[in-house]
């Protein structure tokens, strides 16, 4: 199904929860401003030891001009990969594994040949993105234009088959010698984790993050393509020319509704679907140390450069699952995520007091014409406006 997002006017609405507090107002006007830039619908929550804020705008269904629900439950792309690292880092702390261990050690003759050697691979460089494994995704270019990708969009991926695509070539560089970002360092951590426990990644991710936490709107679907309710439509603009599409002339078709999608393509590197609420819960447990242990927190926080990621965050560093980005008020922690239709933005304080989770149900945002011009990740002055402001 196409559906064309319009340039009509369209709703914009502060929740009853926040709605009298100073960041109601700013929130609302971020939010609205994302419209402009392509976001089909829009939801906002921000969590402070004041309480909540809750804002949206757009459409949640562009065909019903129906709003983002509230309770929205939405695909969450790459922020699963935090939930996989603090998986991998409690096994740590439980002495059932190191960050120092190889590939080879726990999976055996998976990553071989074509230069690529797990011998020479540690899990911390799997979660840190300096394997130099090639990022499988980039290696599906059926995944980046419309008929490949809703002809296979209900096809099963395994981690495995999906590994195997990325060793199929030579490493972009050598370990520890550089930083790329690789989803395929998230497979393999998710499948060290089914050798370490004999348990799925999934099942290990509910009952050490998700249950404990009371996360009721997260899940983790695996094959499923369905979206349980309430969420908004998810829509996605393919580029005419697919994968090749040159970056700086992006020609765009009318956006497709590809709500009902087989996540297992993502795995562990970003099938979750979780809430705005979820995701505050767990960024703010996170950072008040309600989830891992002091030396294992250490771990996690400690960044490297990701030169690649400069041009839309300035100043970013990565951790294990978690990136660090400098802004006005000391800087924040994130790791936000997109997959098709949806787009997860995110940010939360050192101390963990103050977070923010935004969805937006498109990963393919197209300006309107005349809008104006955005330098580097659209959502990153909400999530700054939200974090820095009254406190």
């Amino acid at each position: 199904m196409t559906a064309v997002l319009g340039t009509t006017a369209v709703s914009a609405t502060a929740g009853t929860a926040g709605a009298h507090r100073p960041e109601a107002k700013v929130l609302q006007r971020d939010a609205d401003a994302l419209l402009a830039q392509g976001a089909p619908g829009v939801l906002v929550e921000l969590d402070t030891p004041r309480g909540e804020v809750r804002v949206r705008s757009g459409h949640g269904d562009v065909r019903r001009r129906t709003p983002v629900p509230w309770e929205a439950k939405f695909r969450a792309g790459s922020f699963t990969k935090p939930f996989v690292a603090v998986t991998v880092l409690q096994l740590v702390g439980e002495g059932r594994l190191s960050l120092d261990d190889t590939v080879e050690r726990w999976l055996p003759g998976v990553v071989a040949g074509n230069g690529n050697d797990g011998s020479k691979i540690t899990v911390r460089q799997l979660l840190q993105h300096t394997s130099g494994l090639r990022n499988y995704v980039l290696e599906f270019p059926h995944l980046f234009a419309e008929e490949g990708f809703m002809r296979n969009r209900f096809t099963t991926m395994t981690a495995r088959e999906a590994v195997a695509k990325a060793v199929a070539k030579p490493p972009t560089f050598q370990p520890g010698q550089d930083w790329l970002y690789s989803n395929t360092g998230y497979a393999l951590a998710g499948m060290i984790i089914e050798r370490v426990t004999g348990r799925t990644w999934q099942q290990e991710v509910r009952d050490r993050i998700v249950k404990p936490l009371g996360l009721s709107g997260t899940s983790l679907p695996g094959t499923s393509p369905h979206l349980p309710a309430p969420h908004a439509r998810g829509y996605e603009r393919f580029p005419e020319k697919g994968i090749e599409a040159d970056p700086e002339d992006p020609r765009y078709g009318e956006a497709v509704d590809v709500t009902l999608q087989n996540p297992s393509w993502g795995g562990a590197a970003g099938e979750m679907i979780t809430t705005t609420e979820d995701g505050n819960k767990f960024l703010r447990a996170l950072f008040s140390g309600r989830v891992l242990r002091p030396a294992q927190f250490a771990e996690m926080t400690r960044t490297v450069p990701a030169p690649a990621f400069e041009a839309a965050w300035p100043g970013v560093r990565y951790g294990l699952g978690i990136m660090w980005m400098p802004n006005e008020c000391g800087g924040l922690w994130s790791h936000g995520g997109d997959i098709m239709g949806f787009m997860t933005r995110n940010g939360v304080t050192s101390d963990g007091s103050r977070s923010v989770v935004v969805s937006v149900n498109t990963d393919s945002m197209v300006p309107r014409p005349g809008a104006p011009a955005v330098t580097g990740d659209p959502v990153r002055e909400l999530v700054d406006h939200a974090l820095c402001g009254t406190r």
